[in-house]
């Protein structure tokens, strides 16, 4: 297993946030993390990455234990937060945002690891000396993404992916995660975009009020009608 949360509880000050939180992540898989908003999703990937401090239980990653490390720590272990609000350097260009990304590298690793990136967002390619500000939805998007795999990680973290996008985006944005997962790199999401999700993952787990209260195959959760109407708005 890549990566194995276990009972996991995290805190806002004197709020508890999650309660016993359990999400298993196999090498290769695209999973989805889906819920209505506030319940629980970024949370849930912010204690994953260290940002949040108030947690107890479990997180492990390739059976290593990682809740403690700092996020810079964890980030150097493969595991890279595509955050909701993509936090992109709007001053700098779009190379620039990328090889910023890539601090410490050798020269080749940044070539490689830019070619990569442009490869499978060939629109950033043509927009390189654009200043990343100046960018529409769609194309900070992919340059948030393509600024986390500039990191190398083997586990992506996507966060809210889809919002705010145009539906002919999202569309495209389906096929990225899928050459994303033939390049062999594993992804978490979380959605409230439930649909796109499902097209996307091979499982899925709902969470409400901070706890989990479903888990299983995409296909099944496709004919739990009760837990998408009730937890998800989807009739």
């Amino acid at each position: 297993m890549l990566l194995e949360i276990a009972r996991l509880n995290a805190f806002y000050d004197v709020f508890q946030a999650l309660f016993d939180v359990n999400i298993a992540v196999k090498q290769g898989e695209v999973v989805c993390l889906l819920g209505r908003n506030g319940a629980g999703k970024t949370t849930t990937l912010s204690s994953i990455v260290g940002l949040l401090k108030r947690c107890r239980g479990t997180v492990r990653y390739k059976g290593e234990e990682i809740i403690g490390k700092q996020t810079y720590q964890i980030a150097r272990i493969g595991i890279s937060l595509v955050p909701e609000t993509r936090l992109i350097f709007s001053e700098l260009s779009v190379r620039e945002n990328l090889e910023i990304a890539c601090r410490g590298c050798s020269r080749k690793q940044l070539h490689e690891r830019k070619y990569k990136v442009l490869e499978l967002f060939e629109r950033l390619g043509h927009l390189r000396d654009r200043y990343a500000g100046t960018l529409s939805g769609g194309e900070q998007q992919m340059l948030a993404i393509g600024r986390a795999l500039m990191a190398n990680p083997e586990l992506l973290l996507l966060d809210e992916l889809t919002i705010g996008l145009a539906p002919v985006i999202v569309q495209s944005f389906k096929r990225h995660i899928r050459r994303l997962k033939d390049a062999g790199i594993t992804i978490l999401l979380t959605e409230q975009n439930t649909i796109f999700a499902l097209d996307v993952s091979d499982r899925a787990y709902v969470i409400d009020k901070g706890s989990i209260v479903f888990d299983g195959s995409v296909q099944e959760l496709r004919t739990r009608k009760e837990v998408m109407e009730s937890f998800l708005g989807v009739s």
